[in-house]
């Protein structure tokens, strides 16, 4: 896949840290309240370096259970008596062995009602430290970084009709583009086998849209993405 360049971005995780709590710090964000029956969830967008540039970290599920296979942000579900920020830092560490402390939390983005009847709200964070990367083989298939250049470049965002939302193995690249103001499905398309569909999909946009390019929320907002139905489980 050809990269079409984008923005610069901070090269370092200080400097993402900086340009994240600036951005967050003015973010009106969108949340959905509680109510009857309303299940909620947490995950990370989480830069690191791993030998590299400042990458957002990104899953794949392990082929079993609750979304078996799937492209994923590290989180879950919301237990009883848990802040959301409290489920983030320990599904990192249950799912990938990383430690993270309330100061590598930078802020929350919007929350987005799932098909599957999560709410799942997004909270970006920045760790340095990233030495006890231990993937739970139970829970976790693969871990991937996703460079910050990348995720910024302008051949990432790709909407087509709804009816092109298929699987990886059944991605048509000359799917025709429609409009993002229309009832199109986003389709991210960040490596050769890497295309990811909301909610993960949705959320790494408005990342993308908000933080690294500064974009005005308003034009950035998430909760009526549609998602292909297997990932409504």
């Amino acid at each position: 896949m050809d990269v079409i360049s984008g923005p610069r971005v901070p090269d370092s995780v200080d400097g993402f840290r900086e340009l994240a709590g600036a951005r967050l710090g003015g973010f009106p964000r969108t949340e959905v309240a509680d109510a009857p029956g309303l299940r909620r969830a947490a995950v990370l967008l989480c830069v690191v370096a791993i030998d590299g540039p400042p990458s957002v970290m990104v899953i794949k599920r392990a082929y079993r259970g609750r979304n078996a296979g799937q492209w994923a942000l590290p989180g879950g579900r919301v237990d009883d008596g848990e802040t959301v920020e409290q489920t983030a830092i320990r599904e990192l560490h249950e799912e990938l062995g990383l430690t993270a402390s309330p100061a590598d939390l930078l802020g929350r983005l919007d929350d987005f009602p799932a098909a599957s009847g999560f709410v799942i709200t997004p909270i970006v964070a920045a760790l340095a430290d990233v030495s006890e990367l231990r993937p739970n083989p139970d829970e976790v298939h693969s871990v991937h970084q996703v460079d910050l250049a990348r995720l910024a470049a302008d051949d990432v965002p790709h909407w087509v009709h709804p009816n092109e939302a298929v699987r990886q193995q059944d991605l048509r690249p000359d799917a025709p583009a429609v409009p993002n103001d229309g009832p199109g499905l986003l389709q991210m398309r960040l490596a050769e086998n890497m295309t990811i569909h909301a909610p993960t999909g949705a959320m790494l946009w408005q990342f993308r849209e908000v933080i690294l390019l500064g974009r005005d929320p308003d034009a950035a907002r998430i909760a009526h993405f549609a998602q292909p139905t297997w990932t409504r489980n």
